[in-house]
């Protein structure tokens, strides 16, 4: 997908990659949201924090992470065209119990909940944007969680490479490693077959 940060590109690239808009609806995301651009390892949501924005990345990656016992425990990526929000903070008005950074410069559409709730009632095609959107991610949530009850760490592994190609030149390998659920230690041992027992 290609890097786009101007509001008029994002909003067309959302509603080619998800659900054609009408040009008021567009015109109505274009009045009411803005383009945020925030420099690597930038915090957008805190643990904690009573989230009420969505964001829909137009260039960049983000990563969704708990903080367990002093761990840092990653539980998510989003690149380029994908929408995320602590989804339990932002429709159940409760404090977030993720972070969110910013693992490479990275701009995106800032939506809040009331601009989101006020384009789902006057835009059909806003709220059939959304439906894909959450359709989306809840069948990737049911990949991970098959991923983490029945693979291995290698099929975990290829399957992330499968998904996402260009994942190991864009994020650490110890945030891959905890995503997986696998030491780095063994992360390591998977990409190179040479250390394989």
């Amino acid at each position: 997908m290609k890097n786009y940060t101007h509001l008029d590109q994002v909003v067309e690239t959302m509603s080619d990659n998800y659900s054609l808009l009408t040009d008021d609806c567009k015109n109505d995301i274009k009045a009411s949201c803005k383009l945020v651009s925030l420099k690597k390892l930038s915090l957008i949501v805190k643990e904690g924090q009573f989230a009420d924005k969505m964001y829909f990345i137009a260039k960049g990656c983000l990563r969704a992470f708990y903080l367990k016992d002093g761990k840092d425990i990653t539980d998510w990526f989003a690149f380029e065209g994908d929408f995320v929000s602590p989804i339990n903070s932002f429709f159940q008005h409760c404090p977030s119990k993720h972070n969110i950074e910013s693992l490479e410069n990275t701009t995106f559409l800032e939506i809040s909940r009331e601009t989101v709730f006020a384009l789902t009632s006057e835009h059909h095609c806003f709220e059939r944007l959304g439906r894909i959107a959450i359709t989306k991610i809840m069948l990737q949530l049911q990949e991970r969680i098959v991923s983490i009850q029945f693979e291995t760490a290698q099929q975990k592994y290829e399957s992330l490479i499968s998904v996402r190609p260009d994942i190991l030149q864009r994020v650490p390998l110890t945030h891959i490693a905890s995503y997986l659920g696998i030491t780095l230690e063994t992360l390591s041992r998977i990409r190179n077959p040479k250390n394989r027992i």
